[in-house]
This record gives C-alpha cells, structure tokens and sequence, in this order.
C-alpha cells in the first residue's frame, strides 16, 4: 500500500495498522483519505483475518489537524462539507469491516482519535493512555454521539462539558476497554488476542462480525433472528464442517482463505 502517514504490516493473518504522523498523528486531510485507503484495501485482502490499529509514538492520535482547521476561511467552496463527510468515513470504514479491528491505545486518543478507537471492535490501552473529546476547549464539537454507544450517559456527558480525560485504568474498571496494561505489553496482548480470532473460519468472523454490526440497532426478536438465519448459512459451508470434526476429533481447525 502506497502510504506515507499509514503504515501496515501483514502477519500471520494479522495486519497491524500504524498511525504515522509524527508528533502526535494528527488527522489532516491527507491522514483521512490514507486511512480510509487502508482500510478499504485490507477488507478486501485474501488472507487477512483481524487488524490491530495502533500509533506510532508516544500518541495514539490528538485528533484533528487543529493547524489545517485554523485555515478553513481560505477552503474553496464545498470542502468543509468534504471534509466532514471525510471524518465520518475515517469512523465507518473501521465499523464496517467485514472482520475485526483491535485498538490498541498506546497513548492520548482525544477528540477524533478517540473515535478511531470508539469505532474498533476492542480496545485495549496501556497504562500511558488516556482518552477524551477535548472539542469543548478548542471552540469544535464532535464525538458525542460514538462516544455514547459504548460509554455510559453520564461519563460521556462530563467529557463532553468537562473536557474531562479519562485515565485508561477508570475505563478498564467500568468494564469499558478489555485491557489496560504496561506499555511493553500492549502490543503482545493485542496480537495475542488478534491471532485468537485469526485462527478462526475466515466466514465465521465475518458472519460474526456482520451479525455485531447489524444487530445492535435491531429489536430482540428481529436480531436473535437475523443471527439465526447466518447460522443457517454457516452450516452450509464446508468451515463449518471441518469446524465440528476438529472438536470431536480433539484437533485444531484448518481452515482456508476466503477471497
């Protein structure tokens, strides 16, 4: 991939994403459309089971490129639209993967770098990250509704009015990122967690991971039966066979690559 403020690496399965914009990989124009790039390219890349997204630094990212947002009067015409439309995506090309993405928080992640990690499957942070939406100090807005699907109504009320950052343990405590570890060992624990899914069926995960994203916006009954009719599919395909011998044959799975 043709990128100079993303880089990624593919092993074992797993691709790890860097956020790469020295100091403090902020999201410039040019960072966005990278990483949607990425993103897109990877969801489409045989052989590709689980991406752990992570920064370069001692940053997991500031957020927006507060510089290029100080000259927004000097934008031609439409492109604050554009631009907009552009961070939604940096969001939604992460949610809207066909298989599963691993934060691994390795510092700061305020305001929309926050969001990158809000809209990965997991998070797991070291014990130098802290997370917040700083938009409230700087004149901005943003974050909020991401930020309530998956925190709690009040905590995300304070960060938003506050600007309150909060320390990677209070999350791990509320039970609301799955790690929170020494810096040395954040990057094992998501590899180690991204190969667990890596070993996986390749359609399994993305079934899974379909039914995860369809599901959370449906009613009981319309979701438990969405899932049921992919387990229907799943029984159909030759993984799900090789799955069950395995078990009973006490072995570990093979399973192919899907295109």
């Amino acid at each position: 991939m043709d990128t100079s403020l993303i880089r990624t690496d593919i092993t074992d399965h797993v691709a790890t994403v860097t956020l790469d914009n020295a100091p403090v990989n902020a999201q410039s124009k040019d960072f966005m459309e990278e990483l949607i790039s990425v993103f897109d390219e990877l969801n489409a890349t045989p052989g590709v089971r689980a991406v752990v997204l992570t920064g370069n630094g001692k940053c997991f990212s500031a957020g927006a490129d507060i510089k290029g947002r100080s000259k927004q009067a000097e934008w031609a015409p439409g492109e604050v639209y554009r631009h907009l439309r552009r961070a939604r995506e940096v969001g939604f090309v992460i949610m809207e993967m066909n298989i599963p993405v691993i934060a691994a928080v390795n510092g700061p992640a305020l305001g929309a770098g926050m969001g990158l990690a809000i809209c990965s499957d997991i998070i797991v942070a070291s014990t130098n990250a802290v997370f917040g939406l700083p938009e409230i100090d700087i004149g901005l807005m943003g974050g909020v509704r991401h930020t309530m699907r998956v925190f709690p109504v009040g905590l995300t009320r304070r960060m938003v009015l506050t600007g309150y950052r909060v320390p990677a343990e209070e999350l791990y405590r509320r039970g609301l990122i799955e790690a929170c570890v020494a810096p040395e060992a954040l990057m094992p624990t998501a590899m180690d967690m991204a190969r667990s899914m890596a070993s996986k069926s390749p359609t399994a995960i993305r079934l899974a991971k379909r039914a995860l994203n369809t599901v959370e916006t449906m009613g009981l009954k319309d979701g438990y039966r969405f899932e049921q009719n992919l387990t229907v599919e799943m029984t159909h395909h030759p993984d799900s066979k090789e799955a069950m011998a395995a078990f009973l044959e006490k072995r570990p799975a093979v399973f192919g690559d899907d295109a």
